[in-house]
């Protein structure tokens, strides 16, 4: 009998569910602002407006080089990747999420203390591939552990 093999990738795209809902977000809290008397609502929506900025191409749209697009798991554990580092190492953590859905990966980086998160809608991947990626995020050994 031959033993499973440890090794997994995926990578997955721009989700269309993700961009609607973080605009039907931003479109809420805009309006808001827009229609409450507040003295600095002005630098609440610039605040949004500064936020869109940031997470659209990075988080949503994943067109900035620093972009999670991928993740796989080897001999070495836990890496994803991103145009701008490659495959790196990183320790996912006992909250990240796999849900049918959506998957929230929440990690963090070898060297560093902050927990980040990246989410990968449905229709980000293929179905069979999401579908792999949430049975190796719940059933996998050892996917807490520390990158060696």
């Amino acid at each position: 009998m031959s033993s499973p093999s440890n090794s997994f990738e995926c990578r997955w795209q721009a989700s269309r569910l993700l961009l609607a809902a973080y605009l039907l977000a931003q479109l809420f809290a805009l309006g808001a602002l827009m229609f409450m008397q507040l003295p600095f609502s002005s630098l609440g929506m610039l605040v949004c407006l500064a936020h869109a900025a940031w997470v659209l191409p990075r988080s949503i749209l994943l067109t900035h080089r620093s972009s999670i697009r991928g993740l796989r798991r080897d001999e070495d554990g836990w890496q994803l990747w991103s145009a701008a580092r490659g495959w790196h190492a990183v320790q996912l953590r006992p909250d990240s999420l796999a849900l049918p859905l959506i998957v929230v990966l929440c990690y963090r980086v070898q060297g560093e203390w902050r927990v980040r998160s990246a989410c990968v809608p449905r229709d980000a991947q293929a179905a069979d591939v999401h579908r792999r990626l949430r049975v190796r995020l719940k059933f996998s050994r050892r996917r807490w552990l520390a990158p060696g």
